[in-house]
């Protein structure tokens, strides 16, 4: 029996630092920045890294150094998954659910001075699992921590989650923002299965379908699911309702790279309920699974153990506000 199987995608994630040659920003008459590559030129980058990343490993990596019994489902395969395949080994996590499959995902991450990242995605077989390749008999498992997952993979997806139901396996959920966009009522079946719903403010406001104050929001939120509703909010901080309403202040610390902040943060937060933690503290800890992984580059790297979770709460404890809505 796991304490948790982490389902979702698996990539290699290709870091390229440009410096300050790539990218010019441009807001004007743009609701977002956007980034413009000078075509028909070839460009000097400073350096150049390869390490794994994808929602499913990078959460079954921090479950499994915060000490839970930590399973990955996903499809993968081909020369390149070895180096996923080798490090989820590395870090104690049973890769016996992994279907097999002809490649694996690939991202080139782009980073610049002053920029968050433009991540290029190739989605590979992380698109095509299928119900009837699973094994059902090895799906025990107390949680499953569900990441986005798209095309023939997200009907799967959907199949696990009403499997879990019928089973008594609590889930947490994190969708993405093109999942998201599909709006509350086309996922239903979705979140009456979920018993966490975390992702950030953008996708929350894209699943209502319209924009709302926070409390607002995390109101309407909470009656689309039986449990907790977390939304975090970058640089300013993290809000939760289930009993109650807290607000996680945000961190004083200036992200290096933000490659894999949701997923540090998130896991941290699930695996805390999964030890039994209360809201508070399980936040705390997601905060400090967070803050040690925006300081270095790529998804996996510093990822946090229980005990060192532990010393971060106790050394520097989070601001934390507690509140009926």
């Amino acid at each position: 029996m796991y304490d948790v199987i982490s389902v979702g995608s698996a990539t290699i994630d290709c870091f390229v630092e440009t410096g300050e040659t790539l990218f010019q920003q441009i807001t004007k008459h743009m609701d977002e920045p956007i980034v413009r590559v000078p075509f028909g030129s070839k460009i000097v980058v400073d350096a150049v890294d390869f390490l794994t990343g994808g929602g499913g490993t990078n959460c079954a990596v921090s479950f499994a150094r915060l000490g839970l019994k930590t399973a990955y489902l996903g499809k993968l395969g081909g020369e390149q998954s070895r180096l996923v395949l080798e490090e989820l080994k590395k870090e104690k996590v049973d890769i016996s659910l992994v279907v097999p499959a002809k490649d694996t995902g690939f991202s080139v991450v782009l980073d610049a001075k002053g920029h968050d990242r433009t991540i290029l995605t190739y989605k590979a077989s992380n698109n095509d699992m299928l119900w009837n390749e699973l094994d059902k008999k090895k799906l025990q498992t107390k949680w499953f921590y569900m990441a986005s997952m798209v095309g023939e993979s997200y009907k799967t997806q959907l199949k696990l989650f009403e499997y879990a139901k019928k089973n008594g396996i609590k889930v947490a959920y994190n969708p993405s923002s093109y999942i998201a966009k599909q709006g509350y009522k086309k996922l239903k079946k979705l979140l009456d299965c979920t018993d966490i719903l975390v992702f950030n403010k953008e996708e929350a406001f894209e699943l209502l379908g319209e924009m709302f104050d926070i409390e607002t929001a995390l109101k309407k939120l909470k009656k689309l699911v039986n449990g907790i509703v977390v939304v975090t909010d970058g640089s300013k901080g993290c809000h939760c309702y289930a009993d109650k309403y807290y607000y996680l202040w945000p961190s004083a610390l200036k992200a290096k790279e933000a490659t894999g902040a949701g997923d540090s943060f998130a896991s941290a937060f699930v695996a805390g309920l999964i030890m039994g933690h209360d809201i508070p503290y399980c936040l705390q800890m997601g905060q400090a699974n967070a803050e040690s992984v925006i300081m270095h580059k790529g998804a996996k790297n510093d990822l946090q153990t229980y005990p060192q979770v532990q010393s971060k709460i106790k050394k520097n404890p989070a601001k934390l506000t507690v509140k009926d809505i």
